[in-house]
């Protein structure tokens, strides 16, 4: 009993120095984006200070998803969550048979390649898993234009996104993603 308390404090306070060290680097690249001439040095956002910042306060995820953790390596990442898709179709209705592996509430995991240049983000989605199964690609195109394009229209299994506050690239390593400035 012991050990698992202090197991637990350890890991608290790793976790809340994780989200202070994301919290200083998401300031500095804010302040820098305001710059006219931003510094270009790289900032390097650890696997663990992300998940740290995505497990606080600061970010709200869309109604349904639960506890996101991304992992990544070179040029890829990979997210794991748990989802319940029946409050992300609240208010949508299909017939579609195809669709109906989209309700309850599952472990989902996404794999994406994702990189950032010329100021451009860029994420292509490879594949998603419900429940350690695959789902098609075709059906999932369904499931985003069927339920998450009226609500997030930039949202695609494709996308590319204009990059915030002077980002010219990032990088996808292992356990790291590393951002710079221009």
């Amino acid at each position: 009993m012991l050990l698992s308390c202090l197991t637990f404090a350890v890991a608290g306070e790793s976790n809340s120095h994780d989200l202070a060290s994301m919290e200083r680097k998401l300031n500095h690249i804010e302040a820098n984006g305001r710059s006219p001439h931003p510094d270009a040095t790289p900032t390097v956002f650890t696997e663990p200070e992300v998940n740290a910042y995505l497990g606080s306060d600061n970010v709200r995820l869309p109604a349904g998803v639960q506890s996101v953790k991304l992992e990544g390596e070179a040029g890829i990442i990979t997210g794991k969550s748990r989802v319940d898709f029946d409050r992300i179709r609240e208010g949508s209705h299909s017939s579609n048979p195809l669709l109906s592996v989209f309700s309850g509430v599952h472990d989902v995991v996404v794999v994406a390649h994702a990189h950032g240049a010329g100021g451009i983000g860029y994420v292509q989605v490879d594949s998603v898993s419900i429940d350690n199964i695959e789902v098609p690609r075709f059906v999932l195109q369904l499931f985003v234009d069927k339920f998450l394009k009226p609500k997030y229209p930039e949202l695609g299994l494709d996308s590319q996104f204009k990059l915030p506050n002077h980002i010219d690239t990032a990088t996808v390593g292992h356990r790291e993603l590393t951002v710079t400035q221009k």
